[in-house]
């Protein structure tokens, strides 16, 4: 009998006491042979009880290869690449410590790659309310909704096929071999960063459904400020070193924050560009509330009705400030890379 791929399970964490045993338990179920399967933690200096509860999940699954390591970087691209270092497998999967992968994870990631062919592959998000109330449940479902998220696939659903990007992803450990490890230069979407070179150098990002995870989202208003904020300028970080990378979708926060902040100020000189604001805020909140009424229904949620455009619109203005910060602080390297 033909010994399947010995697969890694690469982790970076930090500071999730909270999350961290849900995650290893459900990589305990997955349906991969547990022989060929392990599991590497690179904890980035937790000062919470994170690195005890990964031991202590040791401890107890001693039929389980896991492995705790240090990662003295502290970002995730720096805990990948740890990670990647001290792991054996011939194909890697990143996980994360807010995702709670299906038994069938690991199986249906290994399975995409040997069907596909593609040198990387990923499925879709069932997003989590990270706490009870109808807060969380209002962020977990914004998240998830294309005037939230952007109509990307791996929120929204849809068929298998190749896209731009997927969560966290299974690859091949050549992939790596060929491309480098991921840049650490760009500390929060070192994922998509990676994938982009992937795409230039030719290579395929492949989606299916049949890849399942859930993930936790921020249980409130302000962690998910912040998170949004950082997703935004991260982005910007990226488009320094890739600038041909951005999306439309990804463009059309940046400018609503820029015309928020510029068409107020016009709007107290001029009378037409208060008009003008005022017509484009009116089509915003419609388009808000539509998405908002129908994310609701959808969930018989009635309760975060009220909440949505609030989540919504913190979403949008988050990422948006995040962009053109980001851009501000990385120009020099942004227009050298346009040179």
């Amino acid at each position: 009998m033909t010994l399947r791929p010995l697969v890694s399970v690469i982790i970076p964490c930090r500071n999730e006491e909270r999350t961290i045993g849900r995650v290893l338990d459900a990589l305990d179920r997955q349906t991969y042979p547990r022989g060929r399967m392990e599991i590497v933690a690179a904890d980035g200096r937790s000062t919470d009880g994170t690195r005890e509860r990964i031991g202590e999940f040791a401890a107890a699954h001693p039929d389980r290869t896991v492995r705790r390591i240090d990662n003295p970087g502290r970002t995730a691209p720096a805990g990948l690449n740890a990670a990647l270092r001290a792991s054996s497998g011939e194909i890697i999967v990143r996980m994360d410590a807010h995702a709670l992968p299906d038994p069938e994870y690991v199986e249906q990631c290994v399975r995409a790659l040997e069907e596909t062919q593609c040198e990387a592959v990923g499925g879709q998000w069932q997003i989590l309310p990270g706490a009870p109330g109808p807060v969380a449940r209002a962020i977990a479902a914004a998240a998830s909704d294309p005037f939230g998220a952007g109509g990307v696939r791996y929120r929204t659903g849809g068929r298998p096929g190749t896209v731009d990007t997927v969560p966290f992803g299974a690859f091949r450990r050549t992939v790596f071999d060929r491309l480098g490890e991921f840049n650490e230069q760009v500390p929060v979407n070192e994922d998509y960063e990676f994938f982009h070179r992937i795409r230039q150098a030719g290579g395929r990002i492949y989606f299916t459904p049949a890849i399942r995870t859930r993930y936790i989202a921020r249980a409130g208003l302000r962690g998910l400020a912040a998170q949004y904020y950082s997703y935004g300028h991260q982005k910007a970080v990226m488009l320094s070193f890739h600038p041909g990378s951005i999306r439309i979708r990804q463009l059309i926060p940046a400018a609503f924050a820029v015309f928020l902040v510029a068409g107020t100020a016009g709007a107290v000189l001029s009378r037409p560009l208060a008009i003008m604001q005022g017509a484009v805020l009116a089509v915003y909140g419609i388009f808000s509330a539509f998405f908002s009424l129908r994310a609701a229904v959808s969930r018989r949620d009635p309760a975060i009705l009220p909440l949505l455009p609030i989540v919504f619109l913190l979403i949008h203005i988050s990422w948006g400030v995040g962009f053109w910060i980001g851009l501000a602080m990385n120009a020099g390297r942004f227009f050298r890379s346009r040179t």
